[in-house]
This record gives structure tokens, sequence and C-alpha cells, in this order.
């Protein structure tokens, strides 16, 4: 019986991760991303505020 493994190429694109660990990974990056988008929209909401409330507009 042969054992069948992982082709070589997709493994190493996935820096030799297994499916399930390459798909965490990928869901984390992409829960960060959403992260980062909200954090850069409440920081500019605080910037516009700030400014607002200052009387520089």
């Amino acid at each position: 019986m042969v054992k069948r493994g992982v082709p070589e190429h997709i493994r190493s694109d996935n820096g030799g991760m297994k499916v399930d660990q390459a798909k965490r990974l990928k869901d984390l990056e992409k829960e960060n991303a959403r992260l980062k988008r909200l954090l850069a929209d409440a920081e500019l909401d605080k910037a516009i505020l700030k400014e607002a409330t200052a009387g520089n507009f």
C-alpha cells in the first residue's frame, strides 16, 4: 500500500502547515483585517470629534 501525502507545492505554499491550520490562519487574518478597519474608523471618528469640539472646522 502506498501512502499519499500532501503534494509538496501545497505544503510549501502554507509553510508546512496542515490544511486545518492553514484555514485557521486564513480565518484569523481575515478577522484581524476586519478589526483593523474598525479601529481605523474609530480613530477617524475620534479625530473628527476632537476637531469639531476645538472649533477647527
